[in-house]
């Protein structure tokens, strides 16, 4: 995503519908995003020197509309969950952001109007998130809104966190609270806005618009073994976890930090397989336990032992009585 010379012709305007031509949108609502290491998106590509020590972590996510968002959600809106989903994973592997590219496919019939919306918000994010534009791409589609943005971040050298080295013995942990975001997807496919108490208004905000835990990453090197992002929903990532470290994650339901309007999910068991929680669930010694607790106050984030890395292969979520719970779904499936 580069713009072009001011002197250099670039053809008629409105290239798309009624929409300014493809560099004109570059330069009123992207340009004004890109940091140094974008150099104001007029080169072919931007220009990144990472830290002393520290290697480059990449991370990509495309969403589409009517699959990963609601059609109708607001610009703004969407703009934040882009960048948010895609840091969360930076902040999952222990890595702190750099910048990002983004993609975007818009359907001829967008206004452009959503366009400075999706932009306005992007800035918001970006401001609040630490993080800066470094380049991309723009074309038009006859398909859905398409959507695309690839995170940088930096992480110490040997220092990240990776899902596969969870030991037996390992507590299992959880920041947050669970079931939230999958909440306020319902509240939305529902079309009650009337009638949302507080607690359905802050689960639509968590739809909306995650909150990657960026901070609590970067503390977790060197503590944590084991970390993932809970996108999926608990199940499905603890069920990552156990496959790639090769053993047997055994959660207690009933320890389990779960939104209190789990019922609209069909109760607990309901909450830990909706998903977008983009909270991170991660593993460590339980010597560690009390220094993770300290993060707690220090970084303002709650965080739950919810069980126990043991020996074995892949997941069980008993209740409080040790009997194994039905789950209904084993969470979100991207094929």
């Amino acid at each position: 995503m580069s713009a072009p010379d001011p002197n250099r012709s670039v053809g008629p305007k409105n290239t798309f519908g009624q929409k300014s031509g493809e560099f004109e949108l570059i330069s009123r609502y992207f340009a004004p995003l890109a940091g140094p290491g974008g150099l104001g998106l007029t080169d072919d590509a931007a220009l990144l020197t990472p830290r002393a020590g520290c290697q480059i972590v990449l991370t990509t996510d495309a969403i589409v509309s009517g699959v990963h968002f609601l059609p109708e959600d607001p610009g703004d809106d969407l703009a934040w969950k882009l960048l948010g989903v895609n840091l969360s994973d930076l902040a999952a592997m222990g890595a702190e952001p750099v910048g990002y590219l983004i993609t975007t496919a818009w359907p001829r019939d967008l206004p452009e109007s959503w366009i400075a919306s999706f932009a306005k918000g992007l800035g918001m994010a970006q401001e609040s998130l630490g993080v800066s534009l470094l380049g991309g791409d723009t074309v038009v589609t006859d398909g859905p809104l398409t959507l695309s943005l690839t995170a940088v971040g930096e992480v110490p050298l040997n220092g990240a966190l990776r899902r596969s080295s969870a030991q037996v013995g390992d507590l299992i942990f959880v920041s947050g609270r669970i079931g939230d975001a999958g909440v306020g997807l319902r509240v939305l496919q529902e079309d009650r806005p009337g009638d949302n108490d507080d607690e359905q208004r802050y689960a639509v905000e968590r739809y909306r618009r995650p909150r990657p835990r960026l901070a609590l990453g970067a503390a977790l090197r060197g503590v944590a073994r084991a970390c993932i992002d809970v996108s999926d929903g608990l199940v499905a990532d603890l069920g990552h976890l156990a496959e790639q470290s090769t053993v047997k994650m055994t959660v207690r339901l009933n320890l389990v930090p779960v939104t209190p309007l789990a019922e609209m999910l069909g109760g607990p068991a309901g909450a830990i397989v909706a998903g977008d929680d983009y909270e991170l669930l991660f593993t460590a010694p339980s010597e560690k336990q009390d220094r993770i607790f300290c993060l707690t106050s220090d970084l303002s984030v709650p965080i739950s032992v919810i069980g126990r890395v043991e020996d074995g292969y892949g997941i069980e979520i008993l209740d409080a009585t040790g009997t194994a719970v039905s789950l209904t779904s084993p969470g979100y499936r991207h094929f």
